[in-house]
């Protein structure tokens, strides 16, 4: 029997790109499923150090029983998970933590390190920045093969909903085995922020470490993500069955990623009129070959926080060309407009400050109508406008319809006329042909 002793493992972690969302679990703080423990007469699972569990507090060792130990009435000993107070990781009861990491530009990742600092309660959640998560699972018996868990599964809760009442998305993780006593353990970490947000599982990212089919890290089916219809997913030693063995030689580290994305609440809405007209704005205008046309957006936040570096852009299609040097824009600070000193609303896109809950502001500008690719007939030219607040993107959209050759209604007019006299022509042949028949002289 190997004694306890303190161990880290590197952490490696990999690409993985689809996103999904995920269902709520209401769970809160560390716990399990033991209930009321006379022990300490709280609910939940005693607490030990190494020390205790080395001189058999759950199980016989030879420092407790001596050499045989095995022909103990207390060997194995208990199966039981994350109870050890000075462990490798600190508590063994705090096993959920996260850190942030970095996507590097070749798609692999800048993960855990044996020397990372895991915030095991509380993180700030940043717009954009990718977490990893991490599970600890330990077996706490000391006594190696004998004591294997069996039928141990793990897996994370993810709230697709932000709690506006703690500000917060609390993730929790779980491990459940068979014959463990208690047989389900959970934990928590809080990701923080003002702002609404959600948490973009990263599909793929599910790794297993540990000293035996871990070793290096081994992917994990996705159904980690605790559904209300699946259990999580198994995980093993010599083999993904569910098996444990006891000590830290075996303790396994499970890791997902998860990306934040801050929930900006604001509108977008796009007008257009002629140029230089008084014209009400209008979803959709009628122009020719030659015309101006003027084209305002509006942004509102709508929220109840303050959103920074406020981005517009407009992606004007074929036959719209910009006016340069006519972006303006109207708010607060510039009730009388001001121009823009860059024609880079058609390109880049334009900042436009910052704007506290209620604000708005307008970006107007001017496009002229031009003939590079019409086609013959009618043309519907659609100009889209965007309006980004961190990684948040919406957009709206107006039209310009442009005629090009005779209109629909006059080559109409020009076949119903042509009907008509083929319909007079019938007539006066038929006539004559009639008097013809019944030689009727005019």
């Amino acid at each position: 029997m190997k004694k306890y002793h303190r161990a880290s493992l590197l952490f490696i972690s990999f690409m993985a790109v689809l996103i999904i969302q995920l269902k709520p679990a209401i769970v809160f703080a560390w716990g399990d499923n033991l209930g009321y423990n006379p022990e300490t007469g709280k609910n939940g699972r005693s607490s030990y150090t190494i020390e205790e569990i080395n001189n058999g507090a759950i199980g016989a060792t030879p420092q407790s029983d001596g050499e045989n130990y095995k022909n103990s009435p207390y060997y194995p000993g208990q199966i039981i998970f994350n109870t050890i107070s000075d462990s490798t990781i600190g508590n063994e009861k705090n096993f959920v933590a996260a850190r942030e990491c970095t996507r590097r530009e070749d798609g692999s990742w800048e993960g855990a390190t044996k020397d990372t600092v895991w915030k095991g309660n509380d993180i700030e959640a940043e717009d954009g920045r990718y977490y990893i998560i991490r599970l600890f699972v330990h077996n706490n018996n000391p006594n190696g093969e004998d004591a294997i868990a069996e039928d141990t599964h793990v897996s994370f809760s993810i709230p697709n909903e932000y709690d506006r009442e703690n500000r917060r998305i609390q993730v929790n993780g779980f491990i459940d085995s068979s014959n463990a006593t208690p047989s389900e353990y959970w934990d928590y970490v809080n990701f923080n922020s003002d702002v609404p947000f959600h948490l973009d599982y990263i599909y793929g990212s599910a790794l297993l470490e540990n000293n035996g089919i871990g070793l290096g890290g081994l992917t994990l089916s996705d159904d980690i993500v605790k559904a209300a219809s699946t259990d999580g997913v198994l995980i093993g030693y010599d083999a993904l069955d569910g098996r444990i063995p006891g000590c830290y030689q075996y303790d396994n580290y499970v890791t997902i990623k998860v990306k934040a994305v801050f929930d900006y609440e604001y509108t977008v809405e796009q007008k257009v009129r002629l140029a230089g007209s008084d014209n009400d704005w209008e979803d959709a205008i009628k122009a020719k070959v030659g015309d101006k046309v003027e084209f305002r957006i509006e942004y509102i936040n709508t929220g109840d926080t303050s959103q920074t570096g406020v981005a517009i852009k407009d992606i004007l299609p074929e036959n719209l060309r910009y006016v340069e040097g006519t972006t303006e824009l109207k708010n607060s600070n510039h009730p009388d407009k001001a121009t823009a000193e860059h024609d880079y609303l058609v390109t880049d896109g334009i900042r436009i400050g910052d704007y506290g809950p209620d604000a708005n502001a307008y970006v107007y500008f001017t496009a002229e109508v031009v003939d590079d690719s019409l086609a013959a007939g009618v043309n519907t030219l659609t100009n889209w406008s965007q309006a980004g607040v961190g990684l948040k993107t919406i957009q709206d959209y107006v039209t310009v319809e442009v005629s090009k050759g005779f209109r629909f209604s006059t080559v109409s007019t020009v076949l119903l006329l042509l009907i008509v006299l083929c319909l007079i022509g019938i007539v006066i042949l038929g006539g004559r042909m009639w008097k013809q028949k019944h030689h009727i002289r005019s």
